[in-house]
């Protein structure tokens, strides 16, 4: 019994620890690298997709978006091979990648906002709810043209989403958990939408200079 109790002790160190490392790697910093651009010193200093575009770079902004939200869908399914598909195990996972890009520990835990790797777990962890909250996303950015405004929204209703397609428990938390961080971590720009200065997707707010 001792062995096994520390073997799942040790499994779940992993998949917490591993999820924790795989979310932090910084690739929206990275992406703008190959440009020479230092993306923490453009438009809002944020180093997630987003602000990457507004360098005028798509093809960056894409291998951004790519990263972030790979890196959630890695430690899903990583977690969910070692613990044959365990949800708690798997939410515990993304949980880990989610915070690790939030709060990394290479940029002295200042990270992105969240969006893209909650695409990442939630599309990993359960589609159908990343399909919801990816179509909420599409509309809400269609009709108002603010990448901000459409993560919060999509962030939002996953909760919801999770309950009505009857997800495990497990997952409802995780959607939870990681739409309050969003939340706190978009608080600046909530201010900017309540004042109406939000700039909409694409906009340049400054040039980008060289690293």
């Amino acid at each position: 019994m001792e062995s096994l109790a520390g073997a799942v002790y040790l499994t779940l160190g992993l998949v917490v620890v591993g999820g924790y490392l795989l979310g932090s790697i910084p690739f929206g910093l990275l992406s703008a690298r190959i440009a020479g651009i230092d993306i923490r010193t453009v438009g809002s200093g944020n180093i997630g997709a987003t602000n990457v575009l507004r360098t005028g770079r798509k093809d960056l902004a894409l291998l951004a978006l790519i990263g972030d939200s790979g890196k959630g869908a890695l430690a899903v399914l990583l977690a969910g091979l070692l613990t044959h598909w365990t949800p708690l195990v798997m939410a515990l996972a993304a949980g880990a990648a989610f915070t690790g890009h939030l709060f990394p520990v290479w940029l002295k835990f200042k990270g992105g906002k969240g969006v893209a790797t909650f695409f990442g777990t939630m599309l990993a962890i359960a589609w159908p709810v990343g399909l919801l909250a990816g179509a909420a996303w599409l509309l809400t950015a269609f009709l108002f043209r603010m990448s901000s405004l459409a993560g919060l929204t999509a962030v939002a209703l996953a909760p919801f989403f999770a309950l009505a397609t009857e997800q495990p428990y497990p997952v409802v938390v995780l959607a939870a958990f990681m739409a309050v961080l969003v939340f706190i971590r978009h608080r600046e720009n909530i201010g900017r939408l309540l004042k109406g200065t939000e700039p909409k997707i694409g906009a340049k707010k400054d040039a980008p200079p060289a690293a």
